[in-house]
């Protein structure tokens, strides 16, 4: 039998205080951070959806673990046991730990690209893309039509466009195609998983033109739920084999392991090919460490080995979708749009849909982050034209395709009260709709502006 609560599958052990701070202190908070979330204290906000990246908490398994770590600098246990761990998981025989994920995009990114090469996904992420780019690459998203709808419950809307994908080849040529990047689940794409089949499809295109293809796994656990779920094959197949047979299609990934490994730090390389990892091991060596450490020490590895295993339990899993589902069908349920079906790790809210009278200019975006944040004290995060919107040589804004925030929920952190508090907030964030203006930017970075930029009301 099935009951409609849905209860974590985990007791609480330790807990942190939240500061519960009032709307007009709140202002002030804002006001001094420049109306950029990024820029709030920790103490200062009351449920932090800004990332689920490095803000899980873990398990009691995990902690001993930690007091396992052997701070050795070369040849590590605790390296061993991260290794084979990787290796038994991936199948790739080469492994490199990092100290995150965008380490190891930066490692094999500019080790593959630089002016010229063109790096194709179904949607690069932030960090992804400042790494290509970065180097005088090009990065170009080609996620699946299906996509395009925001509303249907077409079940995997990450897909990457195959059809584009051979086009794209075939056009800049395959020996100028740095590499293809699969992103599961698509985090830029609101969160949407990829489907096997299409794993499958992009693979066999790659094959063909003898083009690297690379899967960015931070949340492959959660993707193979959905597979599992959604493609009747897959129906009666473990979740950690699932995402083994993903990983056979490709020829390396690239993980943060801040997601899906659930731990605070750590991430890694995983490669096939021996001269590939060789040359990577080398600008590993260079900025990170030692290749049996690679930035991270020896309680990281023990840490992250273990949560490679507990995040495939299926008992986790199902409150962790079902749970960010909650989310996403009582907002939605109240007038809010979200990107639909809900994704795996967040709940994506269609900024510029809510506020139609807020032009892109004025980032629509950026507006409902500082009104969550102002009316329940809700740190979200912008995934509009703050992030990806980019200039003309006239200065003029290209904005992004959709104007989105993401509701990012940490691993095992907040319960039902805490979700049931956001679902609340948006009742206020409703009322207030047509009242809420717009902001200008007052000072920004050239990449990943989203970080630091400054921001002011206006009017």
């Amino acid at each position: 039998m099935e009951f409609k609560t849905i209860i974590e599958p985990f007791k609480i052990k330790s807990v942190e205080p939240i500061h519960m701070s009032t709307e007009e202190q709140r202002a002030g908070y804002m006001a001094n951070a420049h109306y950029n979330p990024f820029l709030l204290q920790s103490r200062e906000v009351i449920i932090d959806f800004l990332t689920d990246s490095g803000t899980s908490a873990m398990s009691s398994e995990q902690w001993a673990g930690i007091m396992r770590g052997d701070e050795s600098y070369a040849g590590a246990v605790s390296w061993e046991r991260l290794q084979h761990e990787i290796q038994g998981l991936t199948g790739y025989p080469h492994i490199l730990p990092t100290h995150q994920g965008r380490a190891a995009e930066h490692i094999l990114y500019s080790y593959l690209g630089g002016a010229g090469k063109v790096f194709i996904s179904n949607t690069h992420f932030d960090t992804t893309r400042a790494n290509i780019e970065f180097n005088g690459a090009m990065a170009i998203d080609i996620p699946a039509p299906e996509a395009r709808d925001r509303n249907s419950d077409y079940p995997f809307k990450g897909n990457i466009d195959t059809r584009m994908l051979d086009e794209h080849i075939r056009n800049y040529g395959a020996e100028n195609i740095g590499a293809v990047i699969l992103t599961v689940t698509n985090n830029s794409g609101g969160g949407q998983p990829v489907s096997m089949q299409n794993a499958k499809d992009a693979a066999a295109i790659c094959k063909k033109y003898g083009v690297l293809f690379i899967i960015d796994c931070c949340r492959i656990a959660e993707n193979s739920y959905f597979i599992r779920h959604f493609e009747p094959e897959y129906s009666n197949v473990p979740y950690r084999e699932i995402a083994q047979q993903m990983f056979s299609l490709a020829d390396g990934a690239i993980m943060s392991a801040k997601k899906d490994a659930l731990v605070n730090m750590g991430g890694f390389l995983a490669l096939k090919n021996a001269e590939l990892a060789e040359a990577c091991m080398g600008l590993l060596i260079i900025n990170e460490g030692f290749s049996t450490y690679g930035g991270l020490s020896g309680r990281d590895m023990e840490a992250i080995a273990i949560g490679l295993k507990e995040v495939f339990d299926e008992g986790y899993l199902n409150y962790r979708i079902k749970s960010t589902r909650y989310l996403g069908e009582h907002i939605k349920a109240k007038g809010v749009p979200v990107l639909y079906p809900i994704g795996g790790h967040a709940v994506y809210v269609n900024a510029g849909m809510l506020y139609p009278h807020i032009p892109v200019d004025q980032y629509p975006g950026q507006a409902l982050v500082c009104e969550l944040y102002r009316i329940g004290g809700i740190r979200a995060v912008e995934i509009g034209s703050v992030m990806f919107g980019k200039y003309d040589d006239n200065r003029k804004l290209i904005p992004a395709p959709i104007e989105l925030v993401r509701l990012a929920i940490p691993r095992r952190v907040y319960t039902q009260s805490h979700i049931d508090y956001t679902v609340e907030v948006f009742d206020e964030i409703v009322k207030n709709a047509a009242n809420t203006k717009g902001l200008r930017i007052t000072k920004e970075p050239k990449f990943l502006r989203h970080f630091t930029a400054h921001f002011e009301p206006i009017g």
